[in-house]
């Protein structure tokens, strides 16, 4: 993307510093040693993650317990494999799909089944989940089949459908989601972090529930929510504290073209000069849909509402590094991003309504692109409304303290 404006430096330090304060390896390493469960433990312990987060929380828990781990096995999506997580001892990789499930779903859920059956009585498990375990990781009921859960997760996905609905369907197809990991404990005490991407951050709706209570069924699982998109916004607030800064105290969930006119219009009228939101808009898609995602799409359309304003930037993006089906985490736009659009002769109204927002924001430079994260808690949304003189002046004020990036 381009970046000769301050302004622009400024806005992807704000977001690294967003993204390191949910760091699923630190997060996961200080955690586990603050947890009195990690000091008792004869057999050791045996490790499961599973997640787009999952590399980085296994990373961490072998930071935490070291030597101790006796086993480990990572599920983690396409793309998302960390060296350092292949090169730790005795561990057992497999790469799934996301977001539509395919066979190798099916294998890592038959093999997550088969690490809680083979457990030692002496061990402690410890469960990793983040966002994507829906899809990574899956064990069908009788008589569903593959080609159901692949057409419920796409059908899902395009219609926008609620969480918790999609979910409830989710349920009826699968022997995993609700519990069904929990259940099959029966009963063993275990622990169980989350890197949380849902709304209310309830472990019964992270990774549609896998290791999330049973009904009526007691257990003896430790649940800790390890990350959420508030700590992101928190930590970016602090970054920008010299700045006046608004932090929202809701999370958004709203259809991207409507959001992007309430989000830009709180950026003007604020009287901050950074605005931060959080959560997840919802792009339905059309029969036919171009390429691009919900954070590429809301970035488009809030770019058309602040053509030819000086002053307003504005960046959505996903805290996993990923938007839809592109590598790019999202998009950083100002007033002048229609004006090249227009110039690479593409339409920025064509493009947003064929949920085709990439083509529109590669042409303007505009796309964000981080690599994987390691993590996962939703997505992120700044408005900047600062001059490049301002900015300049806030860059050379912070040059020594650089955000931590992982």
């Amino acid at each position: 993307m381009t970046g000769t404006d301050p302004r622009r430096t400024l806005l992807l330090e704000l977001l690294q510093a967003g993204l390191a304060a949910v760091d699923g390896r630190r997060r996961t390493a200080d955690t586990l040693k603050s947890l009195p469960a990690t000091a008792a433990a004869p057999g050791g312990f045996h490790v499961a993650a599973v997640g787009k987060a999952a590399c980085a929380m296994a990373l961490g828990a072998h930071d935490a317990l070291g030597a101790r781990i006796r086993r480990m096995l990572i599920i983690a999506k396409d793309g998302h494999l960390e060296t350092a997580a292949a090169d730790l001892p005795g561990v057992e990789i497999i790469e799934s799909a996301h977001p539509v499930p395919d066979e190798r779903s099916l294998l890592a859920g038959q093999r997550l089944c088969d690490f809680v059956a083979s457990l030692p009585a002496d061990a402690l498990p410890v469960f990793l989940v983040s966002g994507g375990a829906s899809s990574l990781a899956e064990v069908l009921a009788p008589g569903a089949t593959l080609q159901q859960l692949r057409q419920l997760n796409a059908s899902g996905l395009a219609s926008g459908e609620d969480i918790a609905a999609l979910n409830a369907r989710r349920r009826t197809i699968s022997r995993l989601k609700g519990g069904g990991l929990t259940a099959r404990l029966a009963g063993r005490a275990a622990l169980a972090l989350f890197v949380s991407d849902v709304p209310g951050d309830d472990p019964a709706v992270i990774g549609s529930g896998i290791l999330g209570p049973v009904a009526g069924q007691p257990d003896q699982v430790t649940r800790c929510i390890i990350a959420r998109i508030e700590d992101a916004m928190q930590a970016v607030g602090r970054r920008a504290a010299a700045l006046r800064t608004s932090i929202s105290d809701t999370r958004f969930a709203e259809d991207a073209d409507r959001l992007a006119v309430r989000l830009t219009h709180e950026l003007c009228l604020a009287d901050a000069q950074v605005c931060v939101w959080g959560g997840e808009s919802v792009v339905r898609l059309p029969p036919a849909p171009g390429r691009g995602g919900r954070n590429q799409h809301l970035a488009l359309a809030a770019a058309r509402l602040i053509a030819g304003q000086d002053d307003l930037l504005f960046l959505a993006a996903g805290t996993d590094g990923t938007d839809g089906p592109t590598d790019d985490a999202g998009a950083l736009v100002d007033g002048e991003t229609c004006g090249r659009v227009a110039i690479a002769g593409l339409d920025v109204e064509r493009a947003l309504a064929g949920a085709d927002s990439h083509a529109a924001l590669a042409a303007a430079g505009d796309l964000v692109h981080t690599g994987p994260t390691g993590t996962n808690v939703g997505d992120l949304a700044l408005g900047l409304k600062l001059s490049s003189a301002q900015a300049r002046a806030w860059l050379a004020r912070s040059a020594g303290t650089p955000p931590p990036v992982r």
